[in-house]
């Protein structure tokens, strides 16, 4: 009766081990297909200036919350 359930532990393991290995032997291959036949990423846009007052914009608001911070924990005490 053990190795009974210990032949059909290692059968089940041989089993999952075969599939795992034809998993990643066809993942290779559909990621080499994809390579070669899926058209290159579009390359990301230059900032625009409005992009570029955008951030400063950000760190205006950044050192305002930093301002309403300060005052909050220095009139607390």
């Amino acid at each position: 009766m053990f190795f009974e359930s210990v032949k059909i532990m290692l059968l089940g393991m041989g089993t999952v081990f075969t599939f795992l290995i034809i998993m990643n032997y066809l993942t290779q291959f559909m990621s080499k297909i994809i390579l070669k036949y899926a058209p290159e990423a579009p390359k990301a846009p230059e900032p625009t200036p409005r992009a570029q007052a955008k951030r400063s914009d950000d760190k205006a608001k950044v050192a305002a919350i930093a301002a309403a911070i300060h005052h909050h924990q220095t009139t607390q005490n």
